[in-house]
């Protein structure tokens, strides 16, 4: 795809883009009561979004002009934020977490494919070289400590050194059973050349009839080719029906190698435009210093000299000359002409006077007072009306959008680029910005010399001096800010830094050895395998909630977990999820969501699971020292994962007597206080896991996740892509002869941790090199299936019972019942009441 395409695609998005703007401007100021018709709005304008963030991340990453691409970039990142705002407006207007869209995008003529989250690959990109050096530094770590893994596996498969007489004994072994394997083939040949010269002896007296052996023989080619050409329109058939694929359908061609070779070099010339446009930014501006700064000098001196001379002749007296913390003359000269400054001055002149007059009359102004309160209690109605109907509350990133999408449109829409084949930097932009920075530049040296000059002006024309008054007024304000660094240093105390001599380094390299920073596993969040759910909102329609996939869990994921690790301007602004809690049966992929969120961001990851941490910093400060180390580690070089694995260890009910001895619940009053710590600008979320959830506490568990997801096990639908898909990685061929519509109905109930162990048990190197004349089929899966135990429906129930339980869960039941329950219910307690009453009468 050329550069030309990828611009021609940046328009049709911008453009889609700004007709979304003006729709999202018009529904922000209307109010709403319906709430089927909220919920379809708020879904169209997020899967609109979705369709602009993956299209915007495309071009992103391969548009090579760079002051198109820090336009683009800051697009990008208000549409990732405002995904996340709709997001939230979804969940408090639906009360769950997971929403389903099947009708809207046939209304749109839309696949589920096309509501993937894509991950913006600028997220590792812009930062990989700082992720490789992590790395080494980890691994190096690791293997001082001899934790180094990969060394583990290889220790396995390392030869011994075998005596010369074994070594003999073994070759002697082998070619006595290589000849003996010859022996008997030879004695059967020999064998078999006897038992036809005996049959022949027999049947030598039957006459033979040619004709009759010849019909037999053509009546089984006949049947055999016939039976070849019926197989072969069966496939075609089935290939034009769209059932099964066509012929070289699973290998790469040669346009997507094409394909990957051109974007890998659009992605060099990237590069090396970036560091031209950045060497033009320092030259272009030294450029114009030298040729125009000398201009930019005189013109500003003449300017605030006219202005000297204009306020005598106004006002009679010079003007004060601004300070330096004001912002010198740039209050007075910002984008105006001399006759604007001119009717400024005037205008200034008349409020003065007024001021006077204001001072005297100050005693009659105080009874105002019941006014405002009256205001007050207005605006309060007020509110209360439009409270009745519901309104889309204010977004943070639709201003930034709408700058970008106006720089867009004055800038880039209709600029004739045909000079600029190659998407190079545009010099006469730069200029524009570096004249504005250089004149600022100028300014305050002119000021410095201007100030100089009005002193010997009112010296010389009004014979003035400066009074000592105003440097005490400036002595005074200085005190007032030594006040307020004192006050930075009282908050400094409480926030003690209990390691400040000791480097980052040397608290990393402390953690690793501890054990509480792990290498995360290199899995991308495509692998969490899963099919979408086709019949959600037909289910909701019927009142039956439906389970949800493990494709919305792996949105989920990508939502709350990686654009917010993955952006710094996203995690500031967009609502700020802080911890997320993955609830669900063994086996379901929750760790693995864990490392793919590290993996997808270049996150750290800490593990403080309950048995990870158990005997490591012993007592009360021990514990503070820990969480203060994690902490500032994950801080400095975020992002940062905290993994708390089985987390409902640290909140348990009761621990168990075998249990006690590890503390499980060290960490459950020294969470809630690390969340409040967390602050917008720091790029850090904790990650919990849990099998049992209902061991916990429910309050103070609810308190510290602000995000439960419950993770499923697989519908039929998931699990029969997961077969196919598992089997394949693990270098298994899928043919006829493997019924995988039947190990998906079979296994309900089983996880995908369960279907990876089955397919690695029956796969081993000997079965693959087996499977050219002898296919794989279903039955070998199954019999390694009977020994494992599934997730009962029993198991699902106590799930779901518990998310019930949960302020989110709670909300959506009481939902659910509406307000006609409730009447109800108040009418029965209405109904007791009296019958009680007339019980006492009699």
């Amino acid at each position: 795809m050329s550069n030309a395409m990828y611009n021609k695609m940046w328009h049709q998005t911008q453009e889609t883009l700004n007709s979304l703007l003006d729709k999202e401007s018009q529904h922000m100021m209307e109010s709403q009561s319906n709430q089927i018709f909220i919920s379809q709005m708020l879904a169209t304008f997020y899967i609109k979004y979705v369709q602009i963030f993956r299209n915007l991340e495309d071009v992103y990453d391969q548009i090579v002009h760079p002051q198109k691409r820090i336009l683009i970039r800051k697009i990008l990142d208000g549409v990732m934020g405002r995904l996340l705002e709709l997001k939230n407006e979804m969940v408090e207007l639906e009360l769950t977490e997971f929403h389903y869209f099947d009708d809207i995008l046939q209304d749109l003529k839309l696949a589920p494919q096309q509501l993937d989250i894509p991950i913006p690959k600028y997220f590792l990109k812009e930062k990989l070289e700082v992720i490789k050096g992590r790395e080494k530094i980890l691994a190096q770590i690791l293997a001082d400590i001899g934790l180094d893994i990969p060394d583990k596996f290889s220790q396995k498969y390392t030869t011994k050194s075998i005596p010369l007489e074994e070594a003999v004994k073994l070759i002697q072994i082998a070619e006595r059973a290589r000849q003996g394997r010859l022996r008997a083939m030879f004695m059967k040949q020999i064998f078999l050349q006897e038992y036809r010269a005996k049959q022949a002896r027999i049947l030598g007296e039957k006459v033979i009839d040619m004709e009759a052996a010849a019909l037999r023989i053509q009546k089984v080619w006949r049947g055999f080719s016939q039976c070849q050409k019926t197989k072969k329109q069966r496939e075609e058939e089935m290939i034009f029906l769209g059932m099964d694929p066509p012929p070289l359908f699973n290998e790469v061609s040669a346009t997507i190698i094409q394909a990957e070779k051109v974007s890998s070099l659009r992605n060099e010339t990237q590069v090396k435009h970036e560091e031209n446009y950045r060497k033009a930014l320092v030259t272009i501006k030294n450029d114009l210093k030298l040729i125009e700064g000398p201009d930019i000098k005189e013109n500003l001196q003449d300017q605030i000299r006219h202005w000297f001379i204009e306020c005598r002749n106004l006002t009679g007296t010079f003007p004060e000359y601004p300070d330096v913390e004001e912002g010198g003359s740039t209050i007075i000269f910002s984008n105006k002409t001399p006759q604007q400054v001119t009717e400024d001055i005037i205008a200034n002149q008349e409020e003065e006077e007024k001021n006077k007059k204001k001072k005297k009359n100050k005693k009659a102004k105080k009874p105002k007072k019941p006014k405002k309160e009256k205001d007050k209690k207005g605006a309060k109605e007020k509110n209360k009306e439009e409270d009745e109907g519901w309104k889309m509350s204010p977004s943070v990133f639709l201003p930034t959008m709408e700058e970008g999408n106006n720089v867009y449109k004055d800038l880039w829409k209709n600029k004739d680029e045909s000079w600029n084949f190659p998407q190079n930097y545009d010099p006469e932009l730069i200029k524009q910005e570096k004249r504005k920075e250089l004149e600022s530049e100028i300014r305050v040296q002119v000021d410095e010399l201007m100030r100089q000059e009005l002193k010997n002006l009112k010296l010389a024309v009004d014979r003035e001096k400066e009074y000592p008054v105003k440097a005490g007024k400036k002595k005074g304000g200085r005190k007032k800010k030594k006040g307020k660094k004192g006050k930075k240093g009282k908050r400094g105390k409480k926030d003690k830094d209990l390691t400040a001599d000791r480097t980052i380094e040397s608290l990393y390299k402390e953690l690793v050895e501890e054990g509480l920073l792990i290498q995360a596993l290199k899995v991308n969040l495509s692998d969490y395998i899963g099919e979408y759910s086709y019949l959600g909102t037909t289910l909701r329609q019927v009142s039956i909630e439906p389970m949800p996939s493990l494709l919305d869990v792996r949105q989920l994921i990508a939502l709350y977990g990686i654009l917010p690790l993955g952006s710094a301007t996203v995690h500031e602004k967009a609502p700020l999820v802080k911890s997320l809690l993955l609830a669900g049966p063994s086996g379901v992929g929750k760790k693995m969501l864990v490392h793919a969120i590290c993996t997808e961001t270049g996150a750290n990851l800490f593990n403080l699971s309950a048995a990870n941490i158990a005997g490591k910093y012993p007592g009360k400060n021990g514990l503070q020292m820990m969480l203060h180390v994690v902490v500032k580690v994950a801080r400095e070089l975020q992002p940062s994962v905290v993994w708390i694995g089985d987390t409902e260890k640290t909140f348990y009910k009761k621990v168990p007597s075998a249990e006690r001895m590890m503390e499980p619940k060290r960490l459950k009053k020294q969470l809630p206080k690390i969340l409040r710590l967390l602050k917008p600008d720091d790029r850090i979320l904790i990650v919990g896991t849990t099998q049992r959830p209902f061991d916990a506490e429910l309050q103070s568990f609810c308190k510290v996740y602000q995000k439960i997801i419950l993770v499923p096990r697989p519908d039929y639908a998931s699990r029969f892509v997961l077969w196919k898909q598992i089997i394949q990685r693990n270098g298994g061929i899928i043919t006829n002869a493997l019924n995988i519509s039947c190990l998906a109905k079979i296994t309900d109930g089983f996880t995908q941790g369960h279907v990876v162990e089955v397919v690695k048990g029956v796969l081993t190197d000997r079965r693959i090199r087996q499977q050219t004349y002898k296919p794989l089929t279903a039955g070998e899966f199954i019999a390694t299936l009977t020994s494992m135990s599934p997730v009962y429906q029993e198991e699902e129930e106590s799930f779901k019972d518990w998310y019930a339980k949960t302020p989110m869960g709670k909300k959506r039941a009481l939902a659910l019942m509406g307000g006609n329950t409730e009447k109800e219910k108040d009418k029965g307690k209405k109904k007791e009441k009296k019958g009680k009453k007339e019980k006492k009468k009699k």
